[in-house]
């Protein structure tokens, strides 16, 4: 006899390969923005190539957003249970989404006032990137 008679079964799993994979990604991602934002800041933008990475960068920020968000629909859809995986990876999504945007403005209109909350906020992202994974990773 077992001891998981009278046991209820979860209708939906605790863990999803897909989610871990977009979330992993979207950490990955963020990641990469640091590295690149460190090549062009380290000479303050003034780098004959700044705006090549600049542009890198930029590109790396929605390439974030999408998979993330991608991240936030699979938790949503599949993993409905896990609460703090799919409000945490829409929350995630937001703030992509609030920091490209910052960015835009600072790059298109050179409001260097708005590094002091875009630097900031990227720590945040990365923190909050590391957290989704490893809370991923536990059945919750």
């Amino acid at each position: 006899m077992s001891g998981n008679i009278g046991t209820p079964k979860r209708n939906t799993p605790a863990r999803n390969v897909l989610y871990s994979a977009l979330i992993g990604l979207t950490a990955l991602a963020i990641l990469l923005q640091g590295l690149w934002a460190g090549i062009f800041l380290q000479h303050d933008g003034q780098r004959e190539n700044a705006s090549e990475w600049i542009e890198v960068h930029a590109a790396g920020g929605e390439v974030s957003i999408v998979i993330a968000a991608a991240a936030t629909v699979i938790a949503f859809l599949k993993l409905r249970n896990r609460r703090d995986l799919w409000i945490g990876s829409g929350v995630l999504t937001v703030l992509l989404i609030l920091q490209a945007y910052l960015g835009g403005l600072i790059r298109d209109d050179r409001k260097d006032a708005l590094t002091i909350v875009h630097i900031p906020l990227a720590t945040a992202l990365m923190a909050l990137a590391v957290w989704l994974p490893l809370r991923a990773r536990s059945r919750g």
